[in-house]
């Protein structure tokens, strides 16, 4: 999940907090509003029936004639007068809980709601005789309100949640624009364009962070110069030396006045000037695998006939080489076999996996086959030498390490990491299997797109 998605849902759950914590405020008070009406409206009547009740003036008719007039009946609403010797067992129709009388008791208003029924009573003392009014009636109209209430309540809270979506992914957008720009900016950024930089604008954090990217090109573009420098003096000052340290000790050999213990000397000089320029030439390639300050030259390559070629380079360096190739399992659609690449560099990368596999096997024969899955392709190279033992695995692909079984077969220990090298520069992979005396097996993994 991506930020822009994490700070929408973020955004989408606490504005669903905070929604529904408002909802439920404007419910409960609402609804506590609306009871606290009802049972207002209700108290009065029930005062206005005591007052009544109990007052002996000639126009108590004329004033309960009045409040029926223009008092509003309320739906349902029922008065009832109960004895106080009658309270433990009043029959009114309807059953009202015990608390409710003893707060009646109390000389407390009581209140009391079923459903959309509330009841009111209130404790009458009169000289002659004490009573208990109760006054009921229902509140169909406010009920209705609250459901409309909750209604509408639910219906906003579903609606904020998805505009709380909308607003977050807009609002997430907005904010990573300039993350993105960078993003953008600097995936335009390549061995051979290190001089580009990013665009700083403002102060804030993004302007920074533009800033740290650019002062870590500085130090790339410095490293990345110096190592061009050193690679190209070094293919120059190191190789015009050797050649010329290669030639005269050729001279000398020829020459037939020298002693057997100097032509002894002279061809130990020779072989290890060559050895030396062999490493070199190695230690160069290695460099220039990972970055040669200069453009690579990328085209399309078609791996089959690239592992035609590689048989042929192989060959004429060991002749006694034996290299199988299968292609069985290739698709007949051509592009599926065709990758982006410089081609002298990856002719390399395989070409030391297929020499090796010849070397060390002792010229046994060598399968290489080529397969296409999924936009992927995979080159197999399998042989039946040596094998690895497999303590020295994990360091195989290291500079300069070499297997402690390959001590009788010549080599330096470059061929491998140098492979690795380049099949990373194409975004590839490249894994091992072996088994001592059986035989190693290297798949390299190459994108196809």
């Amino acid at each position: 999940m991506n930020i822009a998605k994490k700070i929408t849902l973020l955004f989408a759950i606490l504005s669903a907090v905070i929604i529904s914590m408002l909802s439920g405020f404007v419910w409960y008070f609402a609804n506590d509003f609306a009871f606290e009406d009802f049972y207002k409206r209700l108290e009065a009547r029930v005062n206005i029936a005591a007052e009544i009740r109990t007052s002996e003036d000639q126009n108590d008719n004329v004033y309960a004639k009045v409040r029926n007039q223009y008092l509003e009946r309320l739906p349902d609403e029922k008065e009832y007068v109960i004895e106080k010797n009658k309270i433990g067992n009043p029959k009114i129709g309807i059953d009202l809980p015990k608390s409710f009388y003893d707060q009646i008791k109390e000389g407390k208003i009581a209140r009391y709601r079923t459903e959309n029924h509330f009841y009111v009573g209130k404790y009458l003392a009169e000289d002659r005789q004490s009573h208990i009014i109760i006054v009921s009636a229902n509140d169909p109209f406010g009920f209705r309100e609250l459901k409309d209430l909750q209604k509408i309540l639910v219906a906003g809270f579903f609606l904020s949640i998805i505009m709380s979506f909308i607003v977050g992914w807009k609002f997430s957008n907005y904010m990573l624009t300039p993350l993105r720009n960078i993003i953008k900016s600097v995936k335009k950024i390549k061995a051979e364009n290190l001089h580009l930089r990013l665009e700083v604008r403002g102060n804030d954090e993004m302007a920074q962070l533009s800033q740290t990217f650019n002062n870590m090109l500085n130090r790339l573009e410095t490293a990345f110069e110096t190592q061009n420098n050193f690679i190209s003096n070094a293919s120059h000052e190191l190789r015009t030396p050797l050649t010329i340290i290669s030639a005269e000790v050729e001279l000398e050999l020829k020459a037939e006045d020298g002693s057997l213990r100097q032509r002894q000397a002279l061809s130990k000089i020779k072989d290890e000037s060559d050895r030396l320029e062999h490493i070199l030439t190695s230690l160069l390639g290695l460099a220039q695998s990972g970055f040669n300050g200069k453009t690579q030259p990328w085209e399309q390559v078609r791996m089959d006939e690239l592992i035609w070629d590689v048989q042929r380079t192989v060959n004429q360096v060991h002749p006694e080489s034996k290299i199988e190739i299968d292609f069985s399992q290739l698709p007949e659609d051509e592009d599926q076999i065709t990758v982006k690449a410089n081609l002298n560099l990856l002719k390399l990368a395989i070409t030391n996996i297929v020499s090796n596999a010849c070397k060390y096997s002792n010229n046994k024969t060598v399968l290489v086959t080529l397969e296409s899955k999924l936009n992927v392709l995979s080159v197999a190279v399998k042989d039946q030498g040596i094998g690895i033992p497999p303590g020295d695995v994990q360091h195989i692909f290291e500079p300069f390490y070499r297997a402690s079984n390959t001590t009788d077969f010549k080599g330096y220990g470059i061929g491998l990491p140098l492979s690795l090298n380049i099949i990373r520069l194409h975004r590839g992979s490249i894994g091992i299997s072996s088994k001592e005396q059986v035989g190693t097996e290297i798949k390299v993994i190459l994108p196809i797109n």
